[in-house]
């Protein structure tokens, strides 16, 4: 005899509030229907969910946690359905609030950002709350654009005086010859990425008034040597790419009001072979040290197209994978050399 399914409904006061949390077409519903494998279905303004206990439960919980965010003025997509559920089945004792509810608020004009993950969240609270912040994690996550968003804000809310934005000026992979133009236009196909995040927040005019009065400065790491920064707030992207030398020279810049954050993928540095990654060794080094704060994101956290959660797992297993054949040649090898070595030795 086939256990009766579960059952649970949610009630839906506001019309408004019920036709966001069931999407365009239903889409949304349809996806968590999809993700969490509970039947869904709307009649009047209660939602009613079937199926298996565990499915129903964690459908009901986003249903329930979503429309407090969307009564909160919080905007979601059919796309955020699996990264949310994702979130509540790693960390059970969580709310969809405590996953998504990391607001930027950068300006009247334009959305306000949005944490999509859970480690996107800690982000946010961790760069507010400490001096210096190394968010290191695959590409799509997120560091970058939280961070330019953060301290657009806190320029608007005149909390510091400057955005300094900074990266390595190294090629990711190719050589691309001497550019042409002033030093501007040689550096800027570098920093295009940062310039992108911050004209996606602010009106372009805007920041083009800010470059001109010196509130916001974008310039190759190589450019930082000799400088203190105060009241500013800084960010290293593509920190995978700064040598050794570059990051400890970046480090010791921070001066009095100075918020500083450092991004960037250990797995993907484009220094030449040998070079020790600046980024690696300084999370070596000063992990634990009070007043930094270390972020880790995973792939689990990317926010682009879907497709790039499942191309950086792959290329993660092929890097697993030939970490591990290439331990196994050194251990074949070193058995040969000592199975030589002992039949050579001269016997009693």
């Amino acid at each position: 005899m086939t256990a009766a399914p579960y059952r649970a409904e949610l009630s839906i006061a506001e019309p408004e509030v019920l036709l966001a949390l069931t999407g365009p077409g239903g889409e949304l519903l349809q996806e968590l229907a999809k993700q969490s494998e509970a039947a869904i279905n709307v009649r009047g303004n209660v939602v009613y969910l079937a199926g298996e206990e565990p499915p129903v439960r964690l459908a009901h919980q986003f249903l329930s946690d979503a429309a407090e965010l969307l009564r909160r003025g919080h905007e979601l997509g059919a796309r955020d359905v699996a990264r949310a559920l994702q979130g509540l089945r790693a960390h059970p004792e969580s709310s969809l609030l405590d996953l998504l509810d990391g607001v930027i608020l950068v300006s009247q004009r334009r959305r306000p950002v949005v944490a999509k993950t859970l480690a996107q969240r800690e982000y946010i609270q961790t760069i507010r709350t400490h001096d210096l912040t190394f968010g290191i994690g695959p590409a799509g996550t997120g560091k970058t654009y939280l961070a330019m968003a953060l301290a657009a804000s806190a320029l608007l809310e005149r909390r510091v005086k400057r955005i300094v934005l900074t990266r390595p000026a190294v090629e990711a992979g190719e050589k691309l010859g001497f550019l042409p133009g002033d030093l501007a236009e040689k550096v800027n196909p570098y920093l295009r990425p940062l310039y992108d995040a911050l004209n996606d927040m602010i009106d372009f005019e805007r920041v083009e008034q800010m470059r001109q009065r010196s509130q916001i400065e974008v310039a190759p790491l190589a450019f930082m040597r000799g400088r203190t920064l105060n009241d500013a707030f800084v960010i290293l992207d593509e920190a995978q790419n700064a040598t050794s030398e570059q990051m400890r020279m970046f480090l010791t810049r921070l001066g009095y009001g100075t918020t500083a954050v450092v991004t960037g993928d250990i797995t993907q540095t484009d220094l030449p072979s040998g070079a020790r990654s600046g980024l690696a060794e300084a999370r070596e080094l000063l992990e634990g040290t009070e007043g930094i704060g270390f972020c880790r994101f995973s792939d689990a956290d990317v926010v682009r197209h879907p497709l790039v959660q499942k191309i950086i797992v792959a290329y993660e297993r092929a890097d697993e994978r030939r970490r591990l054949e290439g331990e196994a040649r050194r251990a074949a090898r070193e058995r040969r050399r000592l199975e030589e070595g002992g039949a050579h030795e001269p016997r009693d």
